[in-house]
């Protein structure tokens, strides 16, 4: 997949108020232009969870706690995490 970096982005997702319900998420703007819909991925079946991500353009889904982990480790950079995920995706193959 050849996907430009400005055809990406940061989706900062929240299921509830603790850290752990707090998700990164890259997102294919060529299926989500507008970001994934939050309301719609709250009433997914469990089940289809996964699924119904990336069918929503979902390239990479992080916790805090990895986001936090991989600064720690510097694989990625906290003043540009969009930039540092999209590269990250790119070296991993999923773009």
């Amino acid at each position: 997949m050849n996907l430009p970096l400005k055809k990406t982005a940061l989706q900062i997702i929240e299921f509830g108020n603790l850290p752990e319900d707090q998700f990164y998420c890259l997102i294919n703007l060529n299926i989500s232009p507008d970001g994934m819909n939050i309301e719609k991925l709250r009433l997914t079946d469990p089940r289809n969870f996964d699924l119904q991500f990336r069918e929503s353009g979902c390239l990479l889904m992080l916790t805090e706690d990895e986001i936090e982990e991989l600064i720690r480790r510097k694989e990625i950079d906290r003043d540009s995490i969009h930039e540092s995920l999209y590269k990250l995706a790119r070296q991993e193959g999923v773009i």
